[in-house]
């Protein structure tokens, strides 16, 4: 699959703009030879070079072949009158201001060529990084299980900028260079078509010597560039594991490895200037010879009168060296198209990325839990390490069942299936009867409110966090819901109240706070069921007794599903779950279990709680 095509494709929106782009570079171009000819009677008065006359004013025949010359000779008689009747003077001021106006004219439509071109390629650009986003929010939790979240971030970002760089700015050169090249062209070779085929034989043969130069160059840059990377990489780790190198004395490996680095560095430095300082003079001499070489075939022409003329052929090499950087952007524009094509792959593999989370067709709308969840004969695995096996529960409405165990036993496996961000393997899962892949997705998330140890918060305001996905809601009712979670009092403290922003990840807040706020959020979102997944397991006593104040609160009448690694907050639960391996091993109250003296007892006492 050519994925630099499909690349390209994301640029059909603008093409009107892409037009507009071509139509300002084509006045470009041609701008850039006017000016240029305008130029030559400036020269011819310099150098005292008297154009041939002609007597009378130029009349076009008609014919296309014709028009270059009857426009070259209009041109000339106008000049040749206006320096009869105003002098050599005149003529000379009235064509600076001329071939100034025209360089100006040519900027203007080489700013607006440059403007809607870019104004495309960076739409597409923003196109790209919207879809992604838009994709990444779709997509189901289990595709990051196997993704790294690093990787995404480097596909929205370095990735999508690759692609307006390697393919999307090399689009818009192979459309601009090609119009300057083909303009100037044309005109040099009705100009001179012998000395003109000369250049494009010899230009190339020394363009290709200096190329090679440049790519040596950039071979050895990419070297020390990768060196440099190692080392900062090394400084990073050597600050951040400062107290661990002290520990273990391990100063002079570190030590040594930084300078091995330092050493690699400065012996690519010093071939790298070697190389640069013979570079440029080698680049000035092949330029030099080059330039000898047109030169002497275009005098050659000149002295058999085949030639042009001294201002023409002044300006015959300056429109030559217009089109030397389009040529060269053209052909670094076509080896950067395969560049482009890798970061392209990367961000259609996500934008390709199938749903593992399907909704069939005519799903059911629901709205509340009427009498129960079942968990039926459920298994599941994650690639070959199987964590469910044939689990079966079942929890009535308006309970509280806590699910304990130790790590890896299947708990949080149990809360990401219950909400769908994964799709049971084996078994169903039933609301009221109803298995849950048969209600539509969007109606099943609103049954459930979630809290977990991670609570995760956004940079912005309280207010807004605690209202996330319902922004027009009063703030009577965000305020309410605050009480509820303990967290109205520490509120009104801070500063701007609920309008205090929180920083990245409510950085500026206290663990307990944090978590308070999550809990709010879920409060003001009033759903049937809720998830708390180790809620409390990160915070200090006195942070988890507010905190599990704020959770009983919340979980009255309500129905709960509590993932618990403290004992201590799941007493009052109306049915612990004991689990072991994926499969249940105990089922009852807290003090049934206790008194049992089993896996739950022993865990208790681990846990110095009675």
């Amino acid at each position: 699959m050519n994925y630099y095509k499909r690349a390209i494709s994301y640029i059909l929106p603008y093409k009107s703009t892409i037009a507009l782009g071509i139509f300002f570079n084509i006045l470009y171009a041609v701008f850039n030879i006017i000016a240029m000819l305008g130029f030559i009677p400036v020269l011819n008065i310099l150098f005292d070079k008297k154009t041939p006359k002609i007597e009378s004013k130029p009349v076009f025949n008609g014919e296309i072949s014709s028009l270059g010359d009857f426009l070259k000779n209009s041109f000339n008689f106008f000049i040749q009158e206006l320096e009869a009747s105003r002098g050599p003077e005149y003529v000379l001021l009235l064509t600076c201001i001329m071939f100034i106006s025209m360089f100006l004219f040519r900027n203007i439509f080489s700013y607006f060529s440059e403007f809607y071109l870019t104004y495309s390629r960076t739409g597409v650009s923003r196109d790209f990084r919207s879809q992604l986003h838009s994709k990444i929010l779709e997509l189901p939790v289990a595709f990051f299980s196997d993704t790294r979240k690093g990787d995404v971030f480097a596909r929205i970002t370095s990735d999508v900028g690759e692609i307006e760089g390697n393919i999307l700015n090399s689009l818009i050169d192979i459309i601009r260079s090609p119009i300057v090249i083909i303009l100037t062209m044309g005109y040099l070779l009705y100009s001179n078509f012998q000395l003109t085929v000369f250049t494009l034989i010899v230009f190339p043969i020394m363009g290709t010597l200096i190329s090679m130069i440049g790519k040596s160059l950039k071979k050895d840059t990419g070297e020390a560039q990768q060196e440099l990377g190692k080392m900062y990489s090394y400084v990073d780790e050597t600050l951040v594991g400062l107290k661990v190198i002290k520990i273990f004395n391990a100063s002079e490996q570190i030590k040594a490895r930084f300078d091995d680095t330092l050493n690699r560095i400065r012996d690519l430095s010093l071939k790298l200037f070697k190389k640069k300082a013979l570079a440029s003079p080698v680049s000035e001499l092949l330029g030099a010879l080059t330039i000898g070489m047109i030169v002497y075939f275009g005098g050659k022409l000149a002295l058999q009168g085949k030639g042009l003329s001294g201002a023409e052929f002044i300006v015959y090499i300056s429109l030559f060296y217009t089109i030397l950087d389009p040529l060269k952007r053209l052909s670094n524009s076509i080896s950067n198209f395969q560049k482009g094509e890798v970061s392209a792959k990367r961000v259609f593999e996500i934008l390709d990325a199938d749903f593992q989370i399907k909704e069939i067709e005519n799903a059911i709308v629901i709205d509340d839990i009427k009498e129960k969840i079942e968990f039926k004969n459920i298994s599941f695995a994650y690639e070959d390490r199987k964590i469910l096996d044939n689990f079966t529960l079942t929890i009535p409405k308006g309970q509280s069942v806590a699910l304990v165990g130790q790590s890896g036993s299947g708990k949080s496996t149990i809360a990401n299936l219950i909400t769908r961000f994964y799709d049971v393997q084996e078994g169903e899962i039933l609301i009221d009867g109803i298995n849950i892949k048969n209600i539509k997705l969007s109606s099943y998330r609103k049954l459930f409110g979630l809290v977990t140890q991670d609570n995760i918060l956004f940079n912005d305001t309280i207010a807004n966090n605690i209202a996330l996905g319902n922004l027009k809601v009063g703030q009577e009712r965000i305020q309410n819901a605050a009480k509820v979670a303990n967290a109205n009092d520490f509120i009104l403290d801070l500063p701007k109240g609920y309008d205090t922003g929180i920083g990245e990840a409510g950085g500026k807040l206290s663990g307990g706070q944090k978590q308070r706020i999550s809990i709010a959020r879920a409060v003001l979102k009033n759903p049937p069921i809720m998830i708390l997944d180790e809620a409390t397991s990160a915070l200090d006593t006195e942070s988890e007794k507010l905190v599990q104040e704020a959770l009983e609160h919340m979980m009255e009448n309500r129905t709960s599903l509590v993932i618990a690694h403290r004992l201590s907050t799941i007493q009052k639960a109306d049915t612990i779950v004991v689990m072991e391996r994926g499969k249940i091993v105990e089922q009852g109250t807290h003090h049934e279990l206790y008194e049992k003296d089993g896996v739950y007892r022993k865990l208790v006492d681990l846990q110095n709680f009675e």
